[in-house]
């Protein structure tokens, strides 16, 4: 589940894009550092394991599945990956292979922390110039390679491709069906207690006091509750905390500063009237009422996840949490589960495309061999093909055509196996494509290297599969009748929130965070612990005066410990992301 948040939680500060056509560059001559240009010893197509490095998988070990057989038979490759999500010890895994002068054959890496610059500094990723002559797919994304430039403090070369780039405006919504963020709650027991209208974030709470009175009624069951929290995605701050102020613009960004979308608005996370604290009081106030499970404070995401596919919790922060654990296929024709309940003053925060990518790329190391068969891996990445199989279903990638999905009276359409692959479900892939478990075969790679709502030009449709009127023509079940309904008929809740005006889109800007100072990060790790104690002390508080006076006692500490020199910085990261916002605007409009 880890992969989910990588997703969905952890790209809003680096965008995406797709511009004009790369200068494919045959240059051999030697280029210092980075990698260098010299012309390497012919490839002679023999089996090749090749090691990634990648910072966004969940797995590590070799590539398994039909995934596996795919890219053996068209690169005559074996993935290996190397996972630091994994391996634990956060930057640990970077710093060790760094020093040994090799991070990987292929590295999927960030370039926020000036981490970009070292690795092209210290030759740990090749420049691709030499290596690009039929990088055809790779020829739309020169402003996000241009952009990269930038990000390493090169002029020259190409360093690498950033990841989830698009040809959409960057005020276009990212999001296919559902949002990243939203109000989802068990809409059946939201109908069984008359649909009330919700006018605040506030005005929820005796709304979800009477579905949890109902909910434990109809099923005999007290461990029914309607919030479930959990603390192992805590970063700077208590992690839930930040999903509530998405509901008014404010998303998750530089550090202590929470900036919502317009960039009309920069605050302090920790201050007392801002909208994060009123997200802690929300919760305070829930759990007052008894609306909290009381494990909170000690499970994880999957404890907290197996909770939802059994029917114990009723709000969800998230499509991909509520509706992925419990709406089935036989719980929606029941009329059963998670859907988006309207808040009245709610303007949903949305990441808009990126048409320069974000700040993930993948590179080439710069000892690899057969660096000009990894440069067309790559550029296989970023093909139809190659989109549709590596990305994310949970992100609506359609998986491998013939096995997942074909193209039926003109559409795309899900085969038989597809739908049950897609939804979850354990099956088999046939021996021809590899055997073994579908989703035990899926890309580990955790990278979606082009917006899947952008138009796939073998089909003319969505790459996402959720979007295509195949799949939307389904949505014809009992749950999905009713909501709609309610909806003024919208198929799904992206198309309510656009046609309301309840959506807030963050312009898809690309920016990346420089180094901080080293006393500003041990400063930074100092402020988190207190912070991160203080969220959930005052979330668990017996009352107003218990809140107010363990939030006073933090602020006052970590002012002591340098808090407004961090803040300051943070600050200063936020204008400088601004000021790209406009930039990335300015620039799509003055293309058209």
């Amino acid at each position: 589940m880890h992969a989910q948040k990588a997703r969905k939680l952890a790209v809003w500060i680096r965008p995406v894009a797709v511009l004009s056509a790369l200068s494919m560059s045959l240059t051999l001559g030697a280029c210092g550092s980075g990698g260098g240009r010299k012309a390497e010893e012919a490839d002679d197509g023999s089996p090749m394991t090749v090691e990634v490095f990648d910072q966004l998988a969940n797995y590590q070990g070799r590539q398994k599945g039909w995934f596996a057989k795919l890219v053996k038979d068209k690169f005559n490759i074996t993935l290996n990956i190397v996972a630091p999500n994994v391996a634990g010890g956060g930057n640990t895994l970077f710093d060790t292979r760094s020093a040994a002068g090799n991070l990987g054959d292929l590295v999927v890496i960030g370039s926020n922390d000036g981490q970009a610059r070292k690795v092209v500094k210290a030759g740990l990723v090749a420049d691709l110039t030499p290596y690009m002559k039929g990088a055809t797919h790779l020829k739309a994304y020169q402003g996000a390679i241009d952009q990269l430039k930038g990000d390493v403090g090169r002029k020259d070369g190409i360093w690498g491709i950033p990841i989830s780039v698009s040809d959409l405006s960057p005020t276009e919504p990212s999001e296919g069906v559902e949002p990243t963020f939203g109000p989802f709650v068990r809409w059946d027991y939201y109908k069984e207690v008359g649909y009330p209208r919700v006018s605040t974030l506030e005005d929820l709470l005796p709304v979800l006091k009477k579905m949890q009175d109902r909910a434990r009624q109809d099923t005999g069951r007290s461990d029914v509750y309607a919030l479930s929290l959990f603390k192992d995605w805590d970063d700077q701050a208590m992690q839930n905390g930040f999903q509530l102020p998405a509901f008014y613009g404010y998303a998750e960004g530089t550090g202590y500063v929470m900036s919502n979308a317009d960039g009309s608005d920069a605050q302090s996370l920790i201050s007392p009237d801002g909208v994060y604290v009123r997200a802690l009081k929300f919760f305070n106030k829930a759990q007052r009422m008894g609306l909290v499970d009381p494990d909170s404070t000690t499970q994880n995401y999957d404890t907290m996840f197996s909770k939802y596919q059994q029917g114990k919790i009723l709000f969800s922060f998230w499509p991909w949490l509520g509706q992925a654990a419990y709406n089935t296929e036989t719980h929606r024709k029941e009329g059963k589960g998670f859907m988006m309940l309207s808040i009245d003053d709610m303007k949903i925060a949305s990441k808009g495309a990126q048409p320069n990518g974000t700040s993930t790329f993948i590179g080439v190391g710069g000892k690899a061999k057969n660096k000009a068969r990894l440069v067309r891996f790559i550029d296989w990445l970023y093909s139809p093909e190659g989109i549709q199989a590596s990305g994310s279903q949970t992100n609506g990638a359609a998986g491998l055509k013939g096995l997942t999905w074909k193209v039926e009276g003109g559409r795309p359409v899900l085969t038989d196996f597809g739908v049950k692959a897609l939804a979850g479900e354990k099956v088999n892939v046939p021996g021809e494509y590899g055997g073994g478990g579908y989703s035990d075969g899926a890309s580990q790679l955790n990278v979606n290297t082009v917006l899947n709502k952008g138009t796939d030009p073998s089909t003319k449709v969505p790459y996402n599969y959720q979007m295509w009127d195949s799949e939307l023509d389904k949505r014809t079940t009992a749950l999905d009748r009713d909501w709609q309904a309610h909806m003024g008929g919208a198929r799904t809740t992206m198309e309510y929130l656009a046609k309301s005006g309840k959506l807030a889109v963050i312009p898809g800007a690309s920016y990346s965070t420089p180094k901080e100072s080293s006393v500003i990060s041990t400063t930074r790790g100092q402020v988190k612990t207190a912070v991160v104690n203080a969220c959930w002390q005052a979330v668990f508080a017996k009352d107003d005066d218990g809140f107010d006076s363990v939030w006073s006692t933090m602020v006052k500490n970590v002012e002591g410990l340098g808090f407004q020199k961090v803040y300051q910085v943070d600050m200063d990261n936020t204008k400088s992301l601004f000021k790209a916002r406009k930039a990335i605007e300015k620039q799509y409009a003055d293309r058209k």
